[in-house]
């Protein structure tokens, strides 16, 4: 029987700039994506050539691969300008490209391997099937699947890479099928352009104008978080854990991602089915805590199923980590019931006794005094506390935090000439430079002096796994000034040869004609531009409509969410076999007047957000 080979797996996270892409390097990632110069899903997040190919470089001596996102959907007339942005990245060295327009793929593609993003809604068998047979080579699932979900098509598509989100923020619908922001103000989610309807707040009522639920932020989530439940996605058949946050900060990226480096680290000592998929070992000059990072609140989603308290209805905003509860008030002063110690400066929050968001910074810390900066707050008792910034932990981040080292083995010997220098890497590559010295007695043993001298690595992204090797047969004098020298060429010879032989994936788009899941696309298909049509035509499909930000269909639906308002009232009559007092259609109610009709589709499991019933 052979034995099933390992397989490699990638922590994946994010890189709003040059410097964050970096940071992630350093802090763990196996992969990183960023934003192309255009037309990527987060238009705020955009990154110059010179950028993308300054990360690559650096990437690529780690074995760490860079994807770029170019995942909106494309005008007719923006095609030939995404081919030659599409070259232009290729040559800077980019590993692959993160899509959503299947126009791309009719387009003269230099031969770099597609990502289907999530964009695309993939959440079936049959899809990742299809994208797969396509010739996608790695997919990135929706977010809402669960394990048994993730399974299934694992088991049916077993070697299609599964990408999967594992922290960060969630969009309520469905990725790739919410048109919310471009219904209500003209900004496609698609296009890039979300203006996050879901985080607005609305009021919840009821067929008879009864208000159910008033002012709360009902579509907003919490945001994800699986650290404790990565060996189960690895289980399920995921290959690429996914951060999200490519609108986040810098000290997010470092954080977040040691944070799961260290916890997938852990399992891959213990599972030799799962190996890593670059090179290095981080070290963290700071206990990594992702709880510390911008969230409003955690939750796993769907993945053990259908669950409690994954929305954030009083606030979309970070509430941060959990602290106590006020205590007392006294003057100038509060008191907190707390394990965890606050210092000076802390940003602290909580919700007041009408639901809304307040917050107030630390002067100083007496114990477990609080003394406010400015008024000082009028806090309920026993109302909870939250740290949404810790002073002490943002300075720890704001300097080098984190460094990562290739290990390698060195070996000084001798030879006809002199001596020769070997470098040996954990990845097997293999360097020796043949040295020219004369060969003199020193008066004091050498051995210890030359290893220490080798051993000085420094700045260098390299470390001794062991000590170096002396193999000489005398007690030969060498200045500590020339093995300093001969130590750099042998370090340059190394990582020229690292970066020589580092191996893009190549993948040559083949046009293929199997058949799409469905005959028919509606706008939900995003067909924006007639490369895409001919696309779907080729792949079987008869009836094309085209995309929502095209053509507005009248009583369109705007947003699919496993979400459900039903299920968080408690009146599901599925899960709960519960019952409402109140009666439907219920209806969304923003404080502008807007209304939007919710629909209840059970037998999906799913809840529909319809265009504006004013």
């Amino acid at each position: 029987m052979m034995k099933k080979e390992s397989r490699k797996i990638e922590l994946l996270a994010p890189a709003r700039n040059l410097e964050c892409g970096i940071e992630a390097i350093n802090h763990g990632a196996d992969a990183v994506y960023i934003g192309a110069p255009k037309f990527g899903a987060r238009a705020a997040a955009t990154n110059s050539m010179e950028d993308i190919e300054r990360l690559t470089d650096y990437a690529h001596l780690y074995g760490v691969r860079i994807y770029v996102t170019v995942n909106t959907i494309l005008k007719d007339e923006e095609l030939k300008e995404t081919e030659a942005m599409i070259w232009e990245l290729y040559q800077k060295g980019i590993d692959a490209l993160i899509v959503q327009d299947m126009g791309l793929t009719r387009l003269n593609l230099p031969p770099i391997p597609l990502h289907a993003s999530t964009q695309m809604d993939n959440r079936t068998v049959e899809k990742v099937r299809f994208l797969t047979e396509a010739g996608f080579r790695q997919v990135v699932l929706a977010r809402e699947l669960s394990l048994n979900e993730i399974a299934a098509i694992h088991k049916a598509c077993p070697d299609t890479p599964l990408e999967v989100f594992v922290h960060g923020a969630l969009c309520v619908s469905y990725s790739g099928q919410c048109y919310a922001s471009q219904a209500c103000f003209g900004r496609s989610a698609n296009r890039g352009e979300c203006a996050q309807f879901c985080r607005l707040p609305f009021s919840l009522v009821d067929a008879d104008g009864q208000v159910v639920v008033k002012d709360k932020h009902l579509l907003s989530l919490k945001d994800m978080n699986r650290l404790d439940m990565l060996e189960q996605l690895l289980d399920a058949g995921a290959t690429s854990l996914k951060i999200e946050g490519r609108l986040k900060d810098v000290a997010y990226v470092k954080n977040v991602t040691a944070a799961y480096r260290q916890r997938l680290d852990t399992i891959l000592k213990r599972r030799s089915e799962y190996i890593r998929a670059s090179s290095g070992t981080c070290r963290f000059d700071f206990q990594p805590q992702s709880e510390k990072s911008f969230s409003r609140g955690f939750t796993h989603y769907f993945l053990e199923g259908r669950g409690e308290n994954i929305a954030s209805f009083d606030t979309p905003k970070s509430l941060g980590e959990a602290m106590g509860t006020l205590k007392e008030q006294r003057g100038g002063w509060l008191s907190v019931a707390g394990v965890k110690p606050f210092h000076n400066g802390d940003g602290v929050c909580y919700l007041d006794e009408q639901g809304r968001l307040q917050g107030f910074r630390i002067n100083r810390v007496e114990g477990n005094k609080l003394f406010p900066a400015g008024n000082v707050p009028r806090i309920k008792p026993r109302t909870p506390l939250f740290r949404n910034q810790d002073q002490e932990f943002e300075r720890s981040l704001a300097h080098k935090s984190a460094e990562r080292k290739i290990g390698i083995h060195l070996t000084l010997e001798e030879n006809a000439f002199g001596f020769s220098l070997s470098a040996n890497d954990e990845d097997g590559h293999r360097v020796t430079l043949a040295l020219d010295h004369t060969k003199e007695q020193a008066r004091t043993p050498q051995a210890e002096n030359l290893r220490t001298q080798l051993g000085k690595l420094g700045n260098t992204p390299y470390e001794l796994a062991e000590p170096a090797e002396i193999n000489l047969t005398g007690n030969w004098f060498i200045p500590s000034s020339v093995v300093t020298e001969w130590r750099r060429q042998v370090v340059d010879r190394l990582t020229a040869a690292r970066r020589i032989n580092y191996r893009r994936e190549l993948a040559v788009w083949k046009p293929t004609h199997h058949n799409y899941p469905v005959q028919t696309l509606t706008y939900l298909g995003n067909v924006m531009n007639d490369q895409a049509r001919r696309f779907y035509l080729d792949h079987g499909v008869k009836s094309i409509a085209p995309a929502y930000e095209k053509e507005s269909p009248s009583k369109a639906v705007l947003m699919f969410c496993r979400h459900c308002l039903r299920y968080s009232m408690g009146w599901c009559p599925v899960h709960q076999k519960g019952r409402s007092p109140y009666r439907e259609p219920y209806y969304l109610l923003g404080n502008d007047g807007r209304r939007f009709r919710l629909e209840f589709d059970c037998k999906n499991c799913q809840m529909k957000v319809y265009g504006n019933e004013s």
